[in-house]
């Protein structure tokens, strides 16, 4: 049976309240009898209740983390960086799974605040700026991934980072180079085709709406868009794409069609996920610090658990070159 601050009072001979301010170091209960105390409550097995203790102070040390699904690898390193943070600091972390989903994302942090969370980190987010509307049905600190807009957010520079990744397939001599997008990430796909068309434009490189085709983050999602490219009378000699995912998919599309890469069509990815490396060819991507990310938004978070206002974060995006981009057949 579980030992109580009851059974600690009896032990001890003092008030249960007595017990239970020794037990958080308060300031009225002298050494002494905090130090008999919390010694006596370590031997008699005492292990405190968080939920308990949040019922007083309406907040349990706890983070939820909503994630677009488990299973994407993007998600592997930022979840590490919010856990490694939060354990720092005596947080355990609570994940819960949206599905790019607005009515499952709502369901989640609903969850999240009925359980006293502390704040919640939310990636891949359907709501984006809505959670400024939600804010006195939800009073807890929200901290958003990759939404640039919202006021407490922690981003990658997708602007700059497609900039870098179009650019370079300028420079290679590509003058019809496709984007494929991702319809389920409004904000991030929004920078990156802003990216896209920017340097295009600055080239003097017209921008062809039939060169940028609707993706939805995967790698299915990828090769069926690619197979749509190259159906065009003309189809792309490069492709840049939304993330890796839907890279992988289009090297996979592009081979089982026979083109060979780089030498036929380009391919640049954009998060440097670990299978990027791996790629055959292995894979040209825009690198994100995706660790840095789970970790500067906890620090973001729990900075408004102390009444902060810290401004949002734009972290650096950059290119690395490998093998699946060069030069145009006709160069």
């Amino acid at each position: 049976m579980a030992v109580t601050i009851r059974d600690i009072a009896q032990a001890a001979g003092v008030s249960p309240s007595t017990v239970s301010r020794a037990l958080h170091d308060h300031p009225r209960i002298s050494a002494a009898t905090r130090r008999r105390i919390q010694q006596l409550a370590q031997e008699m097995g005492y292990t405190p209740s968080v939920l308990a203790r949040g019922l007083v102070t309406r907040r349990t040390a706890t983070i939820g983390v909503i994630v677009t699904t488990v299973s994407d690898p993007f998600l592997a390193p930022l979840v590490t960086g919010i856990e490694q943070i939060a354990r720092e600091h005596g947080y355990t972390v609570l994940i819960s799974s949206a599905r790019r989903d607005r009515e499952r994302e709502l369901k989640a942090v609903q969850s999240f605040y009925e359980r006293r969370v502390s704040g919640v980190i939310v990636t891949g987010s359907q709501l984006d700026d809505e959670y400024l509307d939600l804010r006195e049905r939800f009073p807890m600190p929200i901290v958003l991934c990759n939404c640039r807009t919202y006021p407490h957010s922690i981003s990658s520079d997708n602007l700059s980072g497609a900039r870098q990744a179009v650019e370079h397939l300028v420079t290679l001599g590509h003058r019809r180079i496709a984007y494929i997008s991702n319809r389920h990430s409004q904000r991030a796909n929004l920078d990156r085709l802003t990216g896209y068309r920017q340097v295009l434009s600055e080239h003097g490189i017209a921008v062809e709406q039939a060169l940028i085709e609707e993706g939805d983050g995967t790698m299915d999602g990828g090769a069926q868009a690619m197979r749509c490219l190259l159906g065009l009378s003309s189809p792309p000699t490069a492709v840049f794409c939304f993330n890796d995912l839907t890279a992988v998919g289009v090297i996979t599309a592009l081979h089982q069609a026979g083109y060979r890469i780089p030498a036929d069509k380009s391919v640049v990815g954009f998060d440097d996920l670990e299978l990027a490396r791996y790629c055959t060819p292995p894979l040209t991507t825009v690198r994100q610090m995706t660790y840095e990310l789970g970790k500067r938004a906890v620090h973001c978070l729990l900075a408004l658990t102390q009444d902060q206002d810290p401004p949002p974060q734009i972290l650096p995006a950059q290119l690395v070159i490998r093998g699946s981009t060069g030069p145009p057949p006709c160069v």
